[in-house]
């Protein structure tokens, strides 16, 4: 009976001898990888010896530079992720909230159209008539060191207009460019159209003339200052009008004049721009136009240089004072944005 028992027992111990030995080496196996695991881990997050120093690929990493026998630190970027363009085309002009009524943007480099908004839209354009005033004054070559005076014909009798310029002022007709294109002196833009061989009439021809050699063919002029709304114009028209009042240094000089010192009459008189954009660090301006009637509404022309392009920009009906100038910044910023690229359409 004893050895019965004992040979039970010895045949117990071995089954569970052969059954332990498989569950065992499970168990070894299975912390010979969990510590595997935690060496790569730890090697991962470790740099070696051939990255110690550097950073991620995919970060900048400030890596000492010698320049000009001293030690400073520059951001190298080791990689970077691709970038997606954005055309103009794909951003709704909309978007910008425009407040103008009708709006044009054109690049000048190339001629074509980077934002428009009713372009074609035939609408009084006030003072902006003062370009075609000046452009006309300098085609005839006349003498701008040639005094003129303020007479009563000079008086605003359609809006009721003050000015500064009483009548009996004497100036040269280079002054009188200069009141009219900064500050839109409507007198002296007046006066510089009656003191044209032939007179006013002759003028306002002369006017007519120069917009259709400009293929201004939606714009009619009726007089010189603008206080008619029968100057008529197009957003269009109005970019061909600027482009051509770029070639020339005086209007350019006097258009994009911040404040100026007149001695009008033997004392001295402190004028100054109407576009509060000429004084801005923030715009480079070529050329600048601003007008105001209220059939027209406020507008603006200017040629400046925005994101690193000439361009033309025409805003014509805005509502509110500061409107216009609210429009122009936010289609400097608008094209300002990284990543944009013009989309080139015809004018």
């Amino acid at each position: 009976m004893k050895r019965n028992f004992k040979a039970a027992l010895m045949v117990v111990s071995l089954l569970g001898l052969g059954l332990g030995t498989p569950l065992q080496a499970a168990t070894a196996k299975k912390q010979e990888l969990q510590a595997s695991k935690k060496v790569v881990a730890k090697s991962a997050t470790k740099p070696t010896r051939k990255m110690a120093g550097k950073a991620a690929p995919s970060k900048a990493a400030a890596a000492p530079v010698k320049f000009k026998g001293k030690m400073v630190h520059a951001a190298v970027e080791k990689s970077k992720k691709p970038m997606r363009r954005v055309s103009m085309a794909d951003i709704d002009p909309g978007r910008l909230a425009l407040y103008s009524a009708s709006a044009l943007v054109i690049d000048q480099n190339t001629g074509q159209t980077v934002l428009e908004k009713q372009p074609n839209a035939v609408l009084p354009i006030a003072s902006i008539s003062k370009l075609m005033t000046a452009m006309v004054v300098l085609d005839a070559k006349l003498d701008l060191q040639e005094v003129i005076a303020i007479s009563d014909e000079d008086v605003d009798g359609l809006k009721g207009t003050r000015s500064r310029l009483p009548v009996g002022t004497s100036m040269t007709r280079e002054t009188a460019m200069l009141l009219a294109l900064m500050s839109s002196e409507n007198r002296a833009a007046h006066a510089l159209g009656r003191h044209y061989p032939g007179g006013l009439q002759a003028f306002v021809q002369a006017m007519n003339r120069k917009a259709q050699s400009l293929g201004m063919y939606n714009s009619r002029f009726e007089e010189p200052t603008g206080l008619s709304s029968n100057n008529v114009s197009t957003a269009h028209d109005l970019a061909r009008m600027v482009t051509a009042a770029a070639r020339y240094p005086e209007i350019r000089s006097y258009s994009t004049t911040a404040e100026a010192k007149v001695e009008l009459n033997g004392r001295v008189h402190n004028f100054g721009t109407t576009n509060p954009l000429v004084r801005s660090d923030n715009w480079e301006i070529g050329i600048s136009k601003t007008g105001y009637i209220s059939e027209a509404g406020r507008c603006l022309v200017m040629q400046a240089r925005v994101a690193d392009k000439p361009v033309v920009i025409v805003l014509l009906d805005s509502v509110g004072k500061m409107t216009r100038v609210g429009d122009a910044n936010r289609i400097k910023r608008w094209m300002e944005s990284a990543g944009l690229t013009l989309e080139r359409r015809p004018v």
